[in-house]
C-alpha cells in the first residue's frame, strides 16, 4: 500500500496539519478496522485517511485518529487529494468524490488547489446558562465573567458540517493565546456534550482575516490541532448564524499559530436561509514523504 504524509492547509513544509494518508491497491478492500485504528496510532498523526478508488471520479476515504474512527476530516481529505494528485491517480482542474460516513462530498481541485463541500451545516445545541457557560471557559482555562468584561456577547454552540464541535467565542488574540485546558476534564466534557472537542476563535483578527482560531479534541487523543476544515466550515456557518459572515463570503481562518505551525483555512458560503446552506472549505498541501506501508 503507498503511503504518503502530507502537510495540509500549508504551501510550506512543516507548516499546517499533517495528515497520514494510505492509498489501497486496486481491487483491494480496507484492513480491519483495528488495524487501521494501529496503523493510525503507529503513526501518531492526529488523522491518517485510507482510501479506496472506485473508479477514475470516485473515491471512498475513511479516517481514523489512534482512538478510533470518525466520520470526517478536513485536513485528511486536503491530504488525501493532493496525493493522489501527486501521485497520478487524479488530474488538475477536475472534480471528484468522495463517500465519506458524513455523506457523498464534491471535490474539486483547481491549480492544485483542493475545495471540498462540507456535510449539510446543522446548529445541534448551545450553551446558555451561566454555570455551564463557566464550566467550559474554566475547563479551558480562562474565566467567562472577564471574558464578558472584555467584549463577549456571542454564546457557545454545538455546529456541525460533518463532525460536531463547540464554537466558544473569546474576546480578543489574547485570550486566544492564554487558553491552557484541563484536558481530562474537556474530555469529558465533550462526552457529556456529545462533540469531538472545542474550536475557540476571536473575531479580532489581522486584517484580510475573519478570525483567529485554535482546536481541541483530546476525547479522541488530539490536544490540539494545527488546522481543522470541519470545524472552519462549522464556525462559517456558526457566522452566518450570528452576523458575522453573511452568504457568499469567502473566509480566511488562520490556526496553529500557538503551536508554531500555522496554517489557512479558507472557506466559502451560500446560503438562501438557515436551512438552505452549503459550506465548502479549501486548502493546500505540501507532500513530505512518500513510501509503502505494510498492512
Amino acid at each position: 500500500m503507498k503511503f504518503y504524509i502530507v502537510d495540509a492547509f500549508t504551501e510550506t513544509l512543516f507548516g499546517g496539519n499533517p495528515a497520514g494518508v494510505v492509498i489501497l491497491p486496486d481491487g483491494a478492500d480496507f484492513p480491519v478496522d483495528d488495524i487501521m485504528v494501529k496503523a493510525a496510532a503507529e503513526l501518531r498523526y492526529s488523522e491518517t485517511a485510507f482510501i479506496k478508488r472506485l473508479n477514475d471520479k470516485e473515491f471512498n476515504i475513511r479516517y481514523f485518529t489512534p482512538a478510533a474512527e470518525v466520520d470526517l476530516c478536513g485536513h485528511a481529505t486536503i491530504g488525501s487529494f493532493k496525493a493522489l494528485l501527486y501521485g497520478g491517480y487524479i488530474h488538475d482542474n477536475n472534480s471528484y468524490i468522495n463517500h465519506t460516513l458524513a455523506g457523498d462530498l464534491n471535490i474539486d481541485i483547481k491549480d492544485g488547489f483542493v475545495l471540498m463541500d462540507m456535510a449539510l451545516p446543522v446548529k445541534i445545541n448551545e450553551i446558555q446558562d451561566k454555570p455551564a457557560l463557566t464550566e467550559l471557559y474554566k475547563i479551558m482555562g480562562l474565566d467567562y465573567d472577564e471574558q464578558v468584561e472584555k467584549g463577549v456577547t456571542l454564546t457557545p454552540q454545538m455546529i456541525s458540517t460533518g463532525l460536531p464541535d463547540i464554537m466558544m467565542p473569546v474576546a480578543d488574540r489574547s485570550s486566544l493565546s492564554a487558553i491552557s485546558p484541563d484536558f481530562p476534564a474537556l474530555s469529558k466534557l465533550s462526552e457529556k456534550y456529545e462533540v469531538v472537542g472545542v474550536h475557540a476563535f476571536t473575531t479580532d483578527s489581522a486584517e484580510g482575516v475573519t478570525c483567529h482560531v485554535r482546536n481541541f479534541a483530546p476525547l479522541y487523543d488530539i490536544d490540539e490541532e494545527a488546522a481543522t476544515g470541519t470545524s472552519n466550515g462549522a464556525l462559517t456557518y456558526y457566522g452566518y448564524l450570528n452576523g458575522f459572515i453573511n452568504s457568499g463570503d469567502d473566509c480566511k481562518f488562520v490556526q496553529g499559530e500557538k503551536m508554531e505551525r500555522p496554517s489557512v483555512i479558507l472557506s466559502h458560503i451560500e446560503a438562501a436561509s438557515t436551512e438552505e446552506c452549503s459550506v465548502k472549505v479549501g486548502g493546500s498541501g505540501v507532500i513530505l514523504a512518500e513510501g509503502d506501508i505494510k498492512l
